[in-house]
Parts: C-alpha cells; sequence; structure tokens
C-alpha cells in the first residue's frame, strides 16, 4: 500500500470513517487539536525542543539524526498503538489518518511506519495548520442564521433538541463550548477546553450541519460574543448579531420557576460564588439580599432579584443589535419577531418557533 494524501476538507468527510492519529507532541495536543484525534507523540515535548534547537544552530540533517535516535526505540510501541486503536473501535479496515503540525517530517516518518506495517494510511496536505486554516475559513461564510431571543428562563438551549427532532437544522453554541452562559453557566460543568479546540469543534459542526441541511437557515441561541472561558469567532459573532431574532415573550412568572427548578438543584456554595462575580453590575444592596435569600433557601426571592437583573442585561443587548433602530418600528421589526408564548415547554416552543418561521402564526 502507499500514503495517499488529503485535503483539510476531505479529512472532514472522513471524519468519522477512520481514527485520526496525530503525532505532534503532547504540549500541542493539549493546546487543541482535531476532535476526536487520538496522540501519538513521534517526540514528546523535550525531544520536540531539543530537535528544533539542533535544526536550527546546526543543520536539518544533524536535526533528523537526532530525531531518528528517538524515533527507533518507539516504532515498534506506535504499531502496537494502532493496533489497539483498532481494536478499540471495532474496526477490521486498518485504516488510519496521520497528521502533524505542516504535514512534514513527522507525519511522513510515522505514515511510512504504519504502511509498511500494513495499515492503510492517509495523511493531511498542510498538516494541522492547514485544519486550521480551513476551519477559520469556515467563519467568514455568510450562514443564513435563526436566532433564538428571549429573556432569562425562556428555556431557549432546551428548544435546541426539539429543532432537531423536528428535523431543523440547529447548532447549539453553549454544548460545544461546555458552559452554560452568565456567570452560573459553568457550575457543575468540566473544565472548558481553549478557544482554538472550541472553534475546530464549532467550524466541523457548522460544516456538517451546512450539508446535511443545505437548503436551511440554522436555528442557534442568542449568545454574548463570550460563552464562559471562550469566544464565538467575530465575524460568525457579526452574522448573528445581523440575523433576526425570534424572541420568545414568555412572563416572569413563569421563567422564574424555570429558573428555581434547573439552577436550585445546583450546589448552594457555588451558587453564591457566582452571585458575588456579578457584584459590581447587580449592586451591593440586590447581592447581600440575594445571598441571605440563598441561605434561607427562598430560591425564589433571590433568584427573582438576579432575573430583573439579567433581564434588564439582555434588553440592552437587544437594544444594540446591528439593524436595530428602537425609534422606528419598521426597521425594528425586520430584525426581531416576537413570538408569545405562556410556558416554558420546549416542545411547545419548538413548534411555535417552527411555524412563526414558516408564516403559519
Amino acid at each position: 500500500m502507499s500514503v495517499t494524501k488529503i485535503s483539510s476538507e476531505e479529512l472532514i468527510n472522513l471524519h468519522f470513517s477512520y481514527p485520526i492519529i496525530d503525532v505532534r507532541s503532547e504540549g500541542e495536543y493539549n493546546h487543541a487539536h482535531i476532535p476526536g484525534a487520538f496522540n501519538l507523540p513521534l517526540f514528546n515535548n523535550e525531544e520536540r525542543k531539543v530537535v528544533g534547537t539542533i535544526y536550527k544552530q546546526q543543520s536539518r540533517e544533524q536535526a533528523i539524526k537526532k530525531g531518528l535516535e528517538y524515533f527507533g526505540p518507539k516504532m515498534k510501541e506506535m504499531v502496537q498503538f494502532a493496533e489497539r486503536i483498532n481494536k478499540k473501535l471495532e474496526g477490521d479496515n486498518k485504516t488510519f489518518i496521520v497528521h502533524c503540525w505542516r504535514g512534514g517530517m513527522r507525519s511522513a516518518a510515522v505514515a511510512w511506519l504504519l504502511d509498511i506495517y500494513g495499515f492503510k494510511v492517509y495523511t493531511i496536505t498542510g498538516g494541522y495548520k492547514a485544519f486550521r486554516n480551513w476551519i477559520l475559513s469556515q467563519f467568514e461564510k455568510n450562514w443564513r442564521l435563526n436566532i433564538i431571543g428571549g429573556y432569562t428562563g425562556s428555556g431557549k438551549t432546551i428548544i435546541l433538541p426539539e429543532l432537531i427532532k423536528q428535523n431543523q437544522a440547529v447548532i447549539d453554541l453553549e454544548a460545544i463550548a461546555g458552559h452554560r452562559g452568565s456567570a452560573f453557566g459553568r457550575i457543575g460543568l468540566p473544565e472548558q477546553t481553549s478557544v482554538e479546540m472550541f472553534e475546530n469543534k464549532l467550524g466541523i459542526e457548522l460544516y456538517h450541519t451546512q450539508k446535511k441541511y443545505p437548503d436551511q437557515a440554522i436555528w442557534m441561541e442568542d449568545e454574548s460574543q463570550r460563552i464562559g472561558a471562550v469566544s464565538i469567532p467575530h465575524l460568525l459573532w457579526a452574522n448573528m448579531r445581523k440575523s433576526k431574532v425570534y424572541f420568545l415573550d414568555i412572563p416572569f412568572a413563569q421563567r422564574l420557576n424555570y429558573l428555581v427548578e434547573t439552577y436550585g438543584k445546583l450546589d448552594k456554595e457555588a451558587l453564591k460564588d457566582a452571585i458575588l462575580r456579578i457584584q459590581k453590575k447587580l449592586g451591593g444592596l440586590e447581592t447581600k439580599l440575594a445571598t441571605e435569600y440563598l441561605e434561607k433557601d427562598d430560591y425564589h426571592a433571590s433568584f427573582e432579584i438576579l432575573l430583573k437583573y439579567y433581564d434588564k442585561l439582555y434588553l440592552k443587548s437587544l437594544k444594540t443589535r446591528e439593524n436595530t433602530v428602537t425609534d422606528n418600528k419598521e426597521k425594528d421589526d425586520n430584525y426581531k419577531v416576537i413570538v408569545p408564548s405562556d410556558t416554558v415547554n420546549a416542545m411547545v416552543n419548538a413548534e411555535k418557533l417552527i411555524q412563526t418561521f414558516n408564516g403559519i402564526i
């Protein structure tokens, strides 16, 4: 067999068909990688530094010789690693995609080894760097978007799975980010990935969603540009800000009950810490009252204070959206459609959004 080169887009189309082996160092991999890739470093962090120094200070040939010193003893282990992946994934096609940073010597060496052992091997033209450029190019596209708006507690996030059930194109930004948004968004969740890793996941999701639903606009929840520790790429976020908002208008009491049911189950100390993080904007008195009510297990009273704060915050965000002119109703209607509802019920509200979009109601 011979090693076959593929483009980044071909990689994405093969993404779930074959295992991907990232032969960069563990430091490079841990910062960000192709989602789902396995790490099999040709050189570890220290070895990579040594080889790089020799390359710069001596010559390419001397760097290769040093690299072979590291590579030789690892060859058997690398083949065994590939075999374990194959068995773990219950595959029998013995096919792998191998890449390094720029599609150079590291991936070529490991691809050669796996190829002579009998595996079918693809390498990515341009390596991870080319993949990153492909990811970034996804955010430059003029995506057709439908933005789900609504004050905090409207259950916007739980509507997304219901829209998927209705065969709608959906991107769940908070799920990809690993954060629920707001100061309370990370409670009970693992640490978020790097911004670059978030972008990698998001770019792939956009591509696959558009490929599956080529004639549909994509539903997304209205978000701030930052979702916890990560940020929505600027060009995509600018597109979101220009897209039409389908604003779920749900009564305050219904939203408050939903928040109590959802967040009232979380760790009380973590909730208090989250309140203190927004103390400057919330105000001293409101912060004191919200935490005191929380201590007394009066979640309704505590969350009522917080909900009023977030309602003001979201209203301000709506007023600053691109194409929003508050004193011109015609222009205002062009960017926002009110979707009245008396319940925080995901199935009901998903249906309302679809019917509103289709002009049925």
